[in-house]
C-alpha cells in the first residue's frame, strides 16, 4: 500500500472526557480526495484515555487509525513523536479540544494541491461551554486560540503566525528545520505555550513557503476554568520567565538596570487602569505586568 498523502496527528494528554467528543466529532468530516492516516499520540495518558481510544467505535470510515503511546511529557515531546511516525506527505495537527468544521480537512488538502506549500495554517474559532465573563475582551481572545487572518494569503510576517491547534507542515521539513522545542509547550497541568510560533519563525527564517487556509476551521473550545483571570495571568508569568531566562542566557543573574522599571511602570499602569476603568478593563495591562514579573523572575532564578 502506498504512503498517505495526509497523516492526521491528535495529540492527547489526561482530556478522556474532551477527547471522546472530538473523536466523536470526526465522523462528520468530509472526506479528502486523497488517501489520509490517523495518528492520535497517548502522551503518557493516565486517565481513561487509553481505554477510550482502545474501542475501535470511534474510528473513521475507511482511514488508517494508529494509536501511539509517547510516554515523555510535553505536548512538543508528542508532536515530534507523530512526525517521526507519520507516513504522510503532510502532517495536520489538531488539538484534543476542538471540533473541526465537516469541510476542515478537505480544505486543508485542497490548498495543499493547488499550491504545494512548506506549511499551511488555518482559522480558529473559540466555543465557549459556560458563559463568558463580562472581562474577555475581544482582544484577548486570541489568548484562548482565536486566530483569523483574514482572505487567503501567503504568510510571510512573524507576527502573523498559524496556531498549533490547526496547521500542517510537509513531513521531511523537519529534517533541516528541526522538530518542536521541548522546553516549550504544555506539559501535563503546566500552562506554557510558545512552541508553535518558534517553530513557525523557524521556517520563516529558512524561507518555507507558508499558506493561509481561512476555509479550514477548527472551532476550540473553551473549558469553564479558563474563563478566568487568573489563567490569564499565569499564562503570561510562565511565558515571561521562559523568555527572560532564555534571553539571559549564560550573562549574570543580576538583571540589567532597564527591567526594574520597566516592571514598575508595568504595574503602575495596570494599577491605574483598575482604579479609573474597573477591572473588567484593566485585565490586558495586568497580563503585562504579569508577564515582566516573570521575565524577571527567569532571568534571576532560571536556567537558559
Amino acid at each position: 500500500m502506498s504512503d498517505p498523502f495526509l497523516s492526521v496527528a491528535l495529540c492527547t494528554h489526561n482530556h478522556g472526557d474532551r477527547l471522546a467528543r472530538t473523536l466523536s466529532d470526526l465522523k462528520n468530516l468530509v472526506m479528502p480526495t486523497r488517501t489520509w492516516e490517523l495518528l492520535v499520540i497517548d502522551n503518557g495518558c493516565t486517565d481513561h484515555s487509553p481505554q477510550l481510544l482502545a474501542d475501535s467505535a470511534w474510528h473513521p470510515r475507511d482511514v488508517t487509525v494508529r494509536v501511539i503511546r509517547e510516554n515523555k511529557l510535553g505536548l512538543s515531546n508528542a508532536r515530534n513523536r507523530a512526525v517521526d511516525e507519520a507516513r504522510g506527505e503532510y502532517i495536520l495537527f489538531f488539538d484534543d479540544d476542538e471540533t473541526p468544521n465537516p469541510t476542515w480537512l478537505a480544505a486543508h488538502e485542497a490548498a495543499l494541491l493547488a499550491f504545494s506549500p512548506d506549511a499551511s495554517g488555518g482559522r480558529i474559532e473559540v466555543l465557549f461551554e459556560g458563559k463568558r465573563p463580562a472581562w474577555l475582551a475581544d482582544e484577548l481572545l486570541g489568548f484562548l486560540g482565536k486566530l483569523d487572518h483574514g482572505p487567503d494569503e501567503w504568510l510571510t510576517e512573524p507576527s502573523k503566525p498559524f496556531y498549533g491547534g490547526n496547521f500542517a507542515i510537509r513531513r521531511e521539513l523537519t529534517a533541516s528545520v528541526g522538530g518542536f522545542d521541548t522546553a516549550l509547550g504544555r506539559k501535563g497541568k503546566t500552562n506554557n505555550g510558545g512552541e508553535d510560533t518558534e517553530f513557525y519563525r523557524r521556517l520563516l527564517d529558512a524561507r518555507c513557503k507558508i499558506r493561509w487556509v481561512r476555509d479550514a476551521v477548527i472551532h476550540h473550545r473553551i473549558e469553564v476554568k479558563k474563563l478566568r483571570r487568573s489563567y490569564f495571568l499565569d499564562l503570561h508569568f510562565r511565558q515571561g520567565r521562559i523568555e527572560g531566562a532564555r534571553t539571559r542566557g549564560s550573562a549574570s543573574r543580576l538583571p540589567p538596570k532597564y527591567l526594574i522599571p520597566q516592571v514598575m511602570r508595568a504595574y503602575t499602569r495596570a494599577l491605574a487602569k483598575r482604579l479609573g476603568e474597573g477591572a473588567d478593563h484593566s485585565l490586558r495591562l495586568e497580563m503585562n505586568a504579569a508577564y515582566f514579573t516573570g521575565y524577571l523572575v527567569g532571568w534571576m532564578r532560571d536556567s537558559a
